[in-house]
């Protein structure tokens, strides 16, 4: 796939899946515009959006350039992406994706986003589970083991792996 391809599948994809998963159905549940009801929470959580929106097109990014190819399984990258965010933790897009969701809950102080927030986490956590992880092993077997073993699945290292 060439970067071009990948980048235009990749913004496509961010748009389709995060785009869906932390802006329409958050909106769905609190509508726009939204009163807030605590501004030291807001701001708080219109910080975590604001960081979660730019790791996750760092990671975006990342993919298309580095990886060529996309974060959507039907167009994966050829190459394993382990630099940037990546350094840190295994999986930042879904990091990014909850922060999102987590910040509009603070954001608009919501109890129903909040839940919402723990389902989604938990749904990235069996797809990791159950899909990512062993298609990645499958994939790039001595490289991905290695990574493993460095970089924590969900809690960022403080420093970055070297690997």
């Amino acid at each position: 796939m060439s970067r071009t391809t990948a980048l235009l599948g990749s913004a496509l994809f961010l748009a389709l899946a995060p785009g869906t998963i932390a802006g329409l159905i958050p909106w769905l549940f609190v509508g726009w515009p939204a009163p807030i009801p605590n501004a030291a929470l807001a701001m708080v959580g219109g910080l975590v959006m604001a960081l979660g929106a730019v790791l996750l097109v760092e990671c975006f990014t990342r993919f298309a350039l580095q990886g060529l190819g996309t974060p959507a399984p039907v167009a994966p990258p050829q190459r394993l992406v382990v630099s940037g965010a990546y350094r840190h933790v295994r999986n930042p897009m879904y990091v990014a994706v909850v922060s999102l969701i987590l910040g509009q809950a603070a954001l608009f102080a919501s109890l129903p986003l909040l839940i919402y927030g723990a389902v989604v986490w938990a749904g990235f956590h069996a797809f990791v589970l159950g899909y990512e992880e062993p298609t990645l092993r499958r994939q790039f077997p001595q490289d991905y083991a290695a990574f493993c073993a460095a970089v924590p699945r969900w809690i960022p290292r403080l420093t970055p792996w070297r690997g």
